[in-house]
């Protein structure tokens, strides 16, 4: 076993809670901001859009095709995780182009991040939704560049550290934003 494949899975689980504890901390801002304003009767109630429901979607059937491919390594079938990386990547565009859309049914709703018409539940809708969406994305080029070296041949039966640790990253993105989305849904 080689240096990196020691390294490589604890520095993607220390990356994953770090990311995990800055969540925690926006939904605990959150909840200490909805209870102070609700007490004023200043708390604006927002539907989630529509688009974010899609996305989920999105990213379920992404995890799920990772899933899939990474079960044809354990296999050892000789076949190609790649038809399940490619999907896995267009479904993951899919996601954060879902997540732009909610922002624009946001506007259309007259609900803004900043400015004279904004109110602190967008603000917070935004900046959380805003928060995981650049994780996405980097989950985004995580798996293209999977998906690139996955064409070059670099994965096999045994060698597919690289898949694996994408697919960890991606269904941890997934299993946050589950738990962002429920959040949102309920404590609006």
């Amino acid at each position: 076993m080689s240096k990196d494949n020691k390294t490589s899975k604890p520095l993607l689980w220390i990356g994953m809670a770090s990311i995990g504890m800055a969540f925690a901390g926006l939904t605990s801002g959150y909840v200490v901001a909805k209870g102070s304003l609700e007490a004023k009767n200043i708390w604006q109630t927002i539907d989630l859009p529509m688009a974010f429901y899609f996305s989920t979607l999105a990213i379920l059937l992404s995890s799920a095709l990772l899933i899939l491919g990474q079960r044809q390594f354990a296999r050892k079938s000789g076949i190609s995780p790649l038809s399940y990386l490619k999907f896995s990547l267009v479904l993951g565009i899919a996601f954060v182009v879902f997540q732009v859309m909610g922002w624009q049914e946001l506007m259309s709703a007259n609900i803004w991040f900043t400015g004279p018409n904004s109110t602190p539940a967008g603000s917070w809708l935004y900046v959380i939704t805003w928060f995981h969406w650049m994780h996405a994305l980097a989950g985004v080029i995580v798996l293209a560049i999977t998906t690139w070296r996955a064409q070059r041949g670099s994965y096999n039966v045994d060698s597919h550290l690289g898949y694996d640790l994408a697919g960890q990253f991606w269904h941890f993105l997934g299993i946050l934003w589950i738990y962002l989305l429920l959040f949102l849904a309920i404590l609006r």
